[in-house]
């Protein structure tokens, strides 16, 4: 059985270590071959990201640096349009129709898949790995729209996603990490460099922080330079 590929997508503004630790830590439980961060160009889910598409790439290459087994894929940043993850599959699917793929999201994230573009084949296509958050029951809180597939699709063994290109549902917990990139931005764009080094600086790799601060990235006030 070939080693599932993990495809991990987000706007990544800016990458922190909750997003390199989920890939991380997924990656090992479920004996990923390897987890691929892909940077949004344009997320139709979300409101348009802070950073341009460039600086957010830049700073997600940074970052896997010191992730062995994570990856960058640049393809939504370079592809026109919509970042639609089905299009996204579809190509990673012609490059090789038989390697299994996992498709990692958070539970709130999953309860909302069926309003996803063209939600209903993504399973043709991969996997997909729930990330299971404190706080979201998925069996209580699941749309009728996700049933059939809930009931159907789980997998309770990870086995399941090497042995099949695409089709099964598997829940994973992970170590939360209370980290969010909007906090951080809101320190960058409130406080002096040295305050928000002090506050910010555990929450991301050394590396990113210094580009942000190379490029002045978030930082909206005039004397926060």
């Amino acid at each position: 059985m070939t080693a599932p590929l993990g495809l991990l997508g987000g706007t990544f503004d800016p990458i922190h270590y909750g997003h390199l630790e989920l890939a991380r830590e997924v990656r090992n439980v479920l004996g990923l071959a390897a987890v691929r961060l892909i940077p949004a160009g344009d997320p139709p889910h979300r409101a348009a990201p802070v950073a341009s598409a460039a600086h957010r790439l830049a700073m997600v290459r940074l970052a896997v640096e010191g992730y062995p087994g994570l990856e960058v894929d640049d393809r939504e940043i370079d592809r026109p349009g919509r970042s639609y993850t089905v299009l996204t599959l579809e190509e990673l699917r012609a490059e090789d129709p038989q390697r299994p793929l996992a498709l990692i999201v958070g539970a709130d994230a999953f309860l909302g898949l069926s309003t996803w573009h063209r939600w209903t084949e993504l399973f043709d296509l991969t996997h997909v790995v729930v990330v299971a958050r404190p706080g979201v029951a998925l069996d209580d809180a699941l749309p009728a729209a996700l049933a059939a597939d809930w009931a159907r699709r789980r997998a309770t063994d990870p086995a399941a996603l090497a042995a099949a290109p695409a089709g099964a549902i598997y829940v994973q917990p992970i170590t939360p990490h209370a980290i969010s990139a909007t906090a951080i931005r809101a320190a960058l764009a409130a406080g002096s460099p040295a305050a928000t080094h002090a506050q910010i600086g555990p929450l991301l790799p050394p590396a990113v922080l210094a580009y942000i601060d190379r490029n002045q990235l978030y930082r909206s006030r005039p004397d926060a330079t």
